[in-house]
């Protein structure tokens, strides 16, 4: 059970730093700014995985473990265990911030800026090169290694940087869903389930098609 529990911690952690960032940024007129968002993104991302990555592997994202169990690293009957786990988190977690700041609408759900074409091609692309960075360093299932946290955040911080206002910048099935839920506004959530899917799976086969070629020559 224990990295069932780190997967709860880590993702409550994620969301509530990184949603709660977006939420005190609103609700202080801005002090916390974008690149203050995306920095908060990519520390926490990066501070768990170096706290849990030895536990659970600290994957944090349901894009994160379907993609791992595509490409045969990550069995199978742990999915729907690590799925509920980080959904129990990051529920808890936009809960609390409901707690805490209850007159704000949104609670830091991710909402398309541009057209929904635009924030559907980039989540694809974003979650893509996120996943091809987790899975060409991870070890196993677990992201692990002195510079795996560093590198896994510092993906993150960049593409929340300069895709944060326009998509959101979600790259995380249950980061959108637990946000989208509790406030109620779930009208663009199919995107944001569907989009990161996609694109941590189509890594997963770019990845194969790389590590073929390299191993054979």
């Amino acid at each position: 059970m224990k990295k069932y529990y780190a997967e709860i911690l880590g993702t409550f952690a994620l969301v509530f730093c990184g949603t709660g960032a977006i939420i005190i940024n609103q609700e202080s007129g801005g002090a916390v700014t974008h690149p203050g968002i995306a920095l908060t993104f990519g520390l926490i991302v990066m501070v768990m995985i170096y706290a849990l990555g030895p536990i659970s592997g600290a994957h944090l994202n349901p894009a994160v473990t379907i993609a791992f169990t595509i490409a045969r690293r990550f069995p199978v009957k742990e999915v729907l265990p690590y799925i509920l786990s980080q959904g129990a988190g990051a529920f808890a977690a936009s809960l609390t911030l409901k707690l805490l700041f209850d007159k704000n609408e949104f609670l830091g759900a991710t909402i398309p800026a541009g057209t929904v074409l635009q924030s559907f091609v980039l989540e694809i692309i974003l979650t893509f090169l996120l996943m091809l960075v987790i899975i060409n360093i991870a070890m196993g299932s677990k992201e692990q290694g002195m510079f795996a946290g560093l590198a896994i955040g510092s993906t993150v911080l960049l593409e929340a940087m300069f895709a944060g206002p326009i998509c959101g910048a979600s790259m995380n099935p249950i980061r959108s869903i637990s946000p989208a839920v509790v406030s109620g506004h779930t009208e663009h959530l199919w995107l944001y389930i569907v989009a990161p899917t996609l694109g941590a799976a189509l890594a997963i086969f770019v990845w194969q098609m790389i590590k073929t070629e390299v191993s054979t020559t």
